[in-house]
């Protein structure tokens, strides 16, 4: 059975970005798969803030990542990028945490004006890391609704976002054969 890491790059505790994280992880659970759930707010502040390379959580998520067969990351978009938090954290991980692994990159923005923030700034973030990034799948905030089981408001978003999560999921299951 393959594993999951699903790593929220939002500072905030109610978020529309980690809403859909956690929902995507649940689509990803009914198909089998085991899914860890990691948030930019599990590490302590001084650990980033002072590049605490030997943090026990750190040392603790760099081994979640590495054992990974999939990650699907996200984040809000700010100033035109991912959360400064979630740079933070990927720049504590080893260079190559990431080698053969795939990735959906996902964000939330609040308007179509952020879209190239994916292709941009998060897909090259997970590229350096030695990842080999999917499409993704951008969000804005008008199609997303973080009270809900399903967070997706849009009909054509929620099939783009099974499609990109059914693409996601048939590279991990080709994975496991080989």
């Amino acid at each position: 059975m393959s594993t999951i890491v699903v790593i929220s790059g939002s500072p905030s505790t109610l978020s529309r970005s980690e809403r859909v994280l956690y929902y995507l992880g649940e689509l990803a659970e009914q198909q089998g798969f085991r899914v860890k759930h990691i948030s930019v707010r599990d590490v302590e502040a001084e650990d980033l803030l002072y590049a605490n390379f030997q943090s026990p959580k750190i040392k603790e998520i760099a081994g979640d990542l590495e054992a990974a067969d999939g990650v699907i990351v996200g984040s809000p978009v700010y100033k035109a990028s991912y959360s400064g938090i979630l740079k933070s954290l990927f720049d504590l991980m080893p260079q190559d945490v990431l080698r053969g692994t795939v990735s959906l990159p996902v964000m939330t923005g609040g308007s179509l004006s952020h879209l190239l923030a994916l292709d941009y700034a998060l897909k090259p973030l997970l590229a350096t890391l030695k990842s080999q990034p999917l499409k993704g799948l951008y969000f804005q905030d008008s199609e997303v609704d973080k009270t809900k089981d399903n967070p997706i408001l849009d009909e054509a978003m929620i099939t783009r976002t099974h499609k990109q999560l059914d693409y996601f999921l048939g590279n991990l299951k080709r994975k496991e054969f080989v």
